[in-house]
């Protein structure tokens, strides 16, 4: 259909006749400005939202990780489990990319979606970044269900047993905040 409009388009433009071809993208193909809202969650949100989705990739349904018990790995591991700030995939494991959590928007804000919690989804920064600024029926993606905390938490239990044994793991300003924000939630 949307391929047909553009043939329209195209043939009355080939034919010298840019004003029909103006009209046919205002009646059957129109760009709609929407207003957008601004991302307002905080890392509190990210968690619950987290624990809420039962640290599950609702795009995929695979199993993720506390942001924090990688950073731990890298810790340990730094040359077979490197890390880098900004997540360069020539210098970080990818693991950061597949299996870290973040909170997508299921419709996205900049095609109208609201930023509030009805409209949060868990899922790793590879599939958020490939869903962008896309819908799930535009990509053709099914919304998987929320998984259960008590059945995969992400391993949360395991970071924060791990930063209990060694509190000098504290000392690393990405760790100490996902352990404070996990030992929070866990309340």
């Amino acid at each position: 259909m949307k391929g047909e409009v553009l043939k329209r388009v195209a043939i009355n433009l080939l034919s010298q006749n840019k004003s029909e071809a103006i009209k046919i993208i205002q009646n059957d193909y129109p760009f709609v400005y929407l207003p957008r809202e601004k991302r307002m969650y905080t890392d509190k949100q990210k968690i619950k939202q987290f624990i809420k989705d039962g640290f599950i990739d609702r795009y995929s349904g695979q199993r993720l990780v506390n942001p924090g018990l990688l950073k731990v790995i890298s810790y340990y591991l730094p040359d077979v489990f490197p890390y880098h700030p900004h997540w360069k995939m020539d210098e970080c494991h990818n693991a950061y990319w597949e299996l870290i959590p973040t909170v997508d928007h299921i419709h996205p804000i900049a095609l109208g979606g609201t930023d509030s919690e009805e409209n949060y989804a868990t899922t790793s920064m590879l599939h958020n970044s490939i869903k962008n600024n896309w819908t799930i029926e535009q990509l053709q993606w099914t919304l998987y269900p929320a998984g259960d905390y008590t059945e995969w938490d992400g391993l949360t239990n395991l970071f924060i047993k791990l930063v209990e044994q060694d509190k000098e793991l504290l000392k690393d300003a990405y760790i100490k905040r996902w352990y404070a924000l996990s030992i929070a939630s866990d309340k």
